[in-house]
């Protein structure tokens, strides 16, 4: 029986004027949980992971199955995985693992396959590295007059050594190390840092800030600068905490390299707009800066201003910063027109290298969307030049 869908357009530069049936068959499943409804959550739903109208039917053969009739999907091609009504029931790898959405192009009729490997929910819940500690569960931030769990990552030879690291500070901790913590668009998908430096012989320190745990507060805190939503931004007051309380106490508490050249900022989304706002305001603090799909758009143009006014020009011309963007990270605006990430981050690159030049590298995914699946292949490549890079400064040093 095929159910209907009536899609919306979230995503895209233009409507996808595609009709067609898709058709799903799962011939193989783990044999835990067998009898338990299994669902179909995708680009077609707003990954909804507990549709009712897109459970899969289970036949005379055991074979799960389902056929769906759509219209107007979101983007150039059918993205879609399978759950068990909550995307802690996710599907995974046979190891556990979890991957990104399954793809589809958009034909007229689709008939697909499937298997599905294993049971997200029959792993261990936590993902995070031996190395990931809590600095502490709730650390008071005076200027924003609240309480955040702050984490931190030190290399695993840390307690056998004197040896002092360098430290990138990092926002929306709950995503960055553990699947048990992290939430997202397409499931709890994380940006495995704690893996990418454990694979480093020589890695630094990361600190991670939790963001606020309703999402919708977290919005203000990385707003510099009012707008007609925000009327009250924190952003200044979020990098306030970040460079007056918290990098004293992690340079008193842990072994640090405290300069500029040896700390980075970085983040995503939001998170990577109040990051450059961060390397802007405190480049004697920051001199390397990771941003990540920064959301320029709803900044209203007030980066663009900030960069025509900054004032430490020696400082930040010796910084270094690092823009991810991907080639399919678009937005609709309110007044219908459409933005495209690359081209944001090319703009405002432009304007720094006309105000200041300093260091630039822009990594570009073609097939990159928003959120943290591209984000932790990017991360690495971040990681790397940060590393790379204090390295030659420390062989430049008479």
């Amino acid at each position: 029986m095929n159910r209907v869908l009536f899609l919306l357009l979230i995503l895209s530069t233009e409507i996808a004027i595609a009709q067609g049936t898709l058709n799903i068959y799962v011939e193989d499943i783990p044999p835990s949980h067998l009898g338990e409804d299994i669902y179909l959550s995708g680009n077609f739903n707003n990954w909804q992971p507990d549709d009712q109208s897109l459970k899969l039917i289970r036949n005379e053969k055991g074979v799960y199955q389902l056929s769906v009739a759509y219209t107007h999907i979101p983007g150039d091609r059918i993205e879609f995985k399978f759950t068990r009504g909550t995307w802690q029931q996710s599907e995974s790898t046979a190891d556990g693992k979890l991957t990104g959405p399954r793809i589809a192009d958009l034909q007229k009729e689709v008939n697909l396959y499937c298997k599905i490997e294993g049971w997200r929910d029959d792993f261990p819940a936590s993902t995070a590295s031996e190395n990931v500690h809590v600095l502490k569960d709730s650390f008071y931030m005076p200027q924003l007059k609240d309480y955040r769990k702050i984490w931190i990552y030190l290399p695993k030879e840390y307690p056998h050594t004197q040896k002092s690291y360098p430290v990138v500070y990092m926002q929306d901790g709950q995503h960055l190390f553990d699947e048990a913590t992290s939430r997202g668009r397409i499931g709890p998908i994380e940006w495995a840092v704690d893996e990418t430096l454990d694979q480093y012989k020589e890695p630094g320190i990361i600190v991670a800030i939790d963001h606020h745990p309703d999402m919708e507060k977290r919005i203000p805190e990385f707003y510099y600068h009012a707008n007609t939503a925000y009327p009250e931004p924190k952003g200044k007051a979020y990098l306030a905490f970040i460079v007056e309380t918290l990098k004293p106490y992690v340079d008193k508490h842990y072994r640090t390299l405290r300069a500029k050249e040896y700390t980075g900022i970085a983040g995503s989304s939001l998170g990577g707009l109040i990051s450059l706002y961060a390397a802007l305001e405190y480049p004697d603090t920051f001199g390397w800066a990771g941003i990540f799909s920064p959301s320029i758009w709803l900044d209203y143009g007030h980066i663009e201003k900030e960069i025509a006014q900054v004032t430490k020009l020696e400082s930040i011309a010796e910084q270094h910063y690092f823009f991810y963007s991907g080639s399919n990270e678009n937005r609709e605006k309110k007044d219908g027109s459409f933005v495209k990430m690359t081209d944001d981050i090319n703009r405002i690159i432009a304007l720094l290298k006309k105000r200041v030049d300093p260091q630039i590298e822009h990594m570009i995914n073609p097939y990159g969307r928003h959120g943290a699946l591209y984000w932790r292949e990017a991360f690495p490549v971040f990681y790397h030049g940060f590393i790379q890079g204090i390295g030659k400064k420390e062989k430049m040093k008479p």
